[in-house]
């Protein structure tokens, strides 16, 4: 199976790493840490040299109740480290759902978006851009489509209900579908079930333990569990407060190595190194019985 993007054709026959690079000042776990283009950059470079296959670099935060970033602070914070990170010979994925944002990025040479709105946003007011019609006129990029119950101001305030996992696979497969129907190629997206968003911790498990289920459809999919509340939430055990989102690390590649064995094509991940290894311990395991 291939994830066919703007430079690059990715090959999911085996897991491929996505290494989160926020350029953001409040991101719930690394935010502020990357305040510069070359600082940014060699944080970029340090995940290549640990194995990741793919940078996702972000400009704005999606954690619970966070504010929404202004357009021209998002694209002053993004379009000088896409610019940069195009020349490093991987794949360049952006997290973003504004239109503007994508188009300019994938001018600059971009080869994914990610979108936590799948592509259900508008451009500002007065503008008649879309998130569509910007990857419907871009033939070529990766798309991958997330589900997200309600916003980000708003998605914790009041969950989703009852058993998440139709719910979530009905939204992805209608999403991927309509935008095949607007003429984006079936190997050019990939879907997200979107853990932590708008989702109780124990619904967040159950999308892990049915996974399986999410790829009845054929879809490939992309997993993040990195250092989220929800893995805060397992540690915890009985101390007073969870461990902060730096702590979480071994629950984290935990996670994402479970979300492998139950298919995931991408894992969406902080720490680089020690999901690799963790994952070259599964494929020796599963080559090792074939």
């Amino acid at each position: 199976m291939l994830w066919k993007t703007t430079r690059f054709d990715i090959d999911l026959s085996e897991p491929q790493v996505m290494g989160i690079v926020n350029v953001t000042p409040d991101s719930f776990s690394d935010g502020g840490q990357h305040a510069d283009v070359s600082s940014t950059m060699r944080h970029c470079e340090k995940m290549l040299r640990e194995g990741a296959h793919i940078l996702d670099i972000g400009g704005e935060s999606t954690r619970p109740g966070s504010p929404a970033v202004p357009l021209a602070e998002e694209l002053a914070r993004v379009l000088p480290v896409v610019r940069e990170a195009a020349k490093l010979g991987v794949p360049v994925s952006v997290d973003t759902y504004k239109p503007e944002v994508m188009a300019a990025v994938l001018d600059l040479g971009a080869d994914i978006i990610n979108d936590i709105w799948a592509l259900r946003r508008k451009g500002e007011p007065g503008s008649d851009i879309t998130a569509l019609g910007v990857v419907r006129n871009h033939p070529y990029c990766g798309v991958c489509l997330m589900h997200m119950h309600r916003d980000p101001q708003t998605m914790q305030a009041a969950p989703m209900e009852g058993d998440v996992l139709p719910q979530v696979r009905a939204f992805l497969e209608q999403a991927a579908r309509d935008l095949q129907s607007c003429g984006v190629q079936r190997n050019r997206i990939v879907l997200d079930p979107g853990i932590g968003f708008g989702k109780t911790v124990a619904q967040n498990y159950s999308l892990l333990a049915r996974q399986e289920e999410l790829l009845a459809g054929g879809w490939p999919l992309l997993i993040g569990w990195s250092r989220k509340s929800s893995i805060g939430a397992a540690l915890q055990g009985a101390a007073p407060e969870p461990p902060p989102p730096g702590e979480r690390v071994v629950g984290s590649v935990a996670a994402a190595l479970l979300a492998a064995e139950r298919g995931a094509h991408v894992l969406r991940v902080h720490d680089v190194r020690e999901t690799v290894e963790a994952l070259k311990i599964f494929s020796a395991m599963k080559h090792s019985i074939q």
